[in-house]
């Protein structure tokens, strides 16, 4: 089981900041390579800014539903494709958070 990192981390990888049951994301910091609830989270906890990973990165989202490993490409269906989870739309307002 992949550690989802953040602050009131439920079992999905919600957090204190994104904590509707469409909030199962976790994304990858590409400085520290730990997968974060929300970016946040990161920079609440860490001694530096989350840093958005590459979209052509290997898998820096995290499917906190079913713990699935995602590319970019796999996150932008918008659902997970191993347990078919839906993610929050809402996510696209951060996306240059994320990714770059």
């Amino acid at each position: 089981m992949i550690k989802v990192w953040g602050q009131s981390v439920g079992e999905t990888g919600t957090c204190r900041h994104y904590h509707s049951e469409l909030d199962v994301v976790a994304q990858q910091c590409a400085g520290c390579q730990r997968y974060y609830a929300c970016y946040q989270c990161h920079d609440e906890l860490e001694n530096h800014v989350f840093q958005p990973a590459s979209t052509s990165a290997g898998k820096p989202v995290l499917c906190g539903a079913c713990q699935t490993l995602l590319t970019y490409e796999e996150y932008q269906l918008g659902v997970c494709p191993t347990c078919q989870h839906p993610f929050n739309p809402g996510c696209a307002l951060h996306h240059d958070r994320y990714f770059q």
